[in-house]
């Protein structure tokens, strides 16, 4: 039985160690600090705040632009390394079986949550003064797939390609590949898996450098949210608002909470560990950027390298929870606000084709809104124009959607993990990072 403990975390990954120096040099509270201020300058000056958006963007950019390098590197030296190649099958078979589950039960939720709560039942919306055009843009990125579309989607037109699109399927099914063609070659393999181990590592360590730009990205993000919507613009909606966030919050607490108590270990210690990547994500509504620390993160817990190249990238697709709650919440309020009354079957219906359409939306930021847009389209009962609604606190939104699909994400790693025995015993998770 094997009992993960601090003292045992690599010294170069931004763990669960105890903070040594003061508190300001600690990630997380500067992130808070930037958020705080940002939220500050988005009140008091909403044009300058507008203007920071460059800077959160720029933050972005330089994350996004070492995901795929690491997926690839992480994916290809794991499986490569592995002994027992049926190991992957049975850990990605496990993991779409895990992601499929939850992520039904969270569009469960949603849709009981917004039976109950009735977040639109005091709007009164007519239809013909709602601003269609608003939606028009989404609704054309919206393209329902099936799942034979989906599943040749994931195949790339060309190696280039998956990594110039930044598709993280796309490369994960090439890295993949060509994990199982190196370990096949057996030993004339290895200088190749010895530089990709020295890539790796130097990727890691790029990201350790730019993470420390992480408050100012936050900064700019967060600025740009409050500077150009208001928090006044939250008024109208915040029933909505609330409901959403309180389900978020109970979905982590109860449901994931609930997973991780079975598998061994504390969700509140585990929130605690990956608190940094939770202020990130909240602050630029997006999960994506934070992927690399995150994968760093739970492989320091005791994770192997190719199931987290894995089940990680794979989640950012299959296993969305946070969207999930929204995209079926969100369609209730649509409808409830419209005064469109939505049968049993018609329920049923909207359920079925969002089960299918929320694994589109992965972690980049306005996939889960033009996802609903789609499943809205597919379900003609509900008027699309009825987003219009929404389309001004999407943003706020989507903090939340962003935070449960990561959170859950990491929940999955370590749930697979411990059925494959790569972890056993209790996990004692640190509660601090510094």
């Amino acid at each position: 039985m094997t009992t993960i403990k601090a003292e045992q975390l690599p010294p170069t990954v931004s763990s669960g160690r105890k903070r040594k120096g003061p508190l300001y040099t600690a990630l997380w509270f500067q992130v808070c600090v930037a958020i705080s201020l940002a939220i500050a300058l988005g009140y008091f000056s909403p044009a300058r705040a507008v203007a920071m958006k460059p800077l959160g963007d720029a933050f972005i950019r330089l994350i996004t632009i070492i995901v795929t390098p690491i997926i690839f590197c992480t994916v290809v030296s794991g499986i490569a390394g592995m002994h027992d190649l049926k190991k992957v099958g049975r850990v990605g078979g496990k993991a779409l079986l895990y992601f499929e589950a939850v992520s039904t039960l969270a569009l469960f939720i949603g849709l009981v949550v917004g039976n109950v709560v009735h977040p639109g039942g005091s709007f009164h919306v007519s239809t013909a003064s709602l601003d269609a055009k608003a939606v028009e843009s989404y609704a054309g990125q919206a393209k329902t797939q099936g799942v034979t579309d989906f599943l040749v989607h994931i195949i790339p037109t060309t190696v280039v390609d998956a990594f110039a699109r930044g598709d993280i399927l796309q490369v994960l099914f090439v890295a993949v590949l060509f994990g199982f063609a190196l370990s096949v070659m057996g030993e004339r393999s290895r200088p190749l898996l010895a530089l990709l181990d020295i890539v790796t590592a130097a990727i890691f360590t790029i990201v350790n450098i730019l993470m420390r730009l992480a408050p100012i990205g936050a900064f700019g993000a967060m600025a740009f949210t409050v500077g150009k919507y208001g928090i006044a613009s939250l008024g109208p909606l915040v029933n909505l608002i609330a409901t959403f966030y309180v389900t978020s919050i109970l979905f982590v607490v109860v449901v994931l909470g609930s997973i991780s108590y079975f598998a061994g270990f504390n969700i509140f210690r585990f929130l605690s560990f990956i608190k940094e990547e939770i202020l990130v994500v909240l602050a630029i509504s997006s999960c994506e950027p934070v992927l690399p620390s995150l994968m760093a993160k739970l492989e320091s817990l005791g994770c192997s390298k190719a199931l987290v190249g894995l089940v990680v990238p794979t989640g950012y697709t299959f296993n969305t929870d946070g969207t999930s709650l929204y995209m079926t919440l969100a369609a209730l309020f649509v409808a409830q606000a419209t005064g469109t009354h939505l049968t049993l079957m018609q329920q049923l219906t909207l359920f079925a084709v969002a089960v299918l359409t929320s694994k589109g939306a992965s972690g980049v930021q306005g996939a889960s809104f033009i996802a609903l847009v789609g499943t809205l389209s597919v379900v003609p009962t509900i008027p699309v124009a009825g987003m219009a609604l929404i389309l001004g606190i999407d943003r706020f939104m989507s903090m939340f959607r962003a935070l449960v699909n990561m959170i859950g994400n990491g929940v999955a790693t370590l749930v697979v993990a411990r059925w494959e025995r790569e972890i056993d015993g209790k996990i004692l998770i640190p509660y601090r990072a510094p």
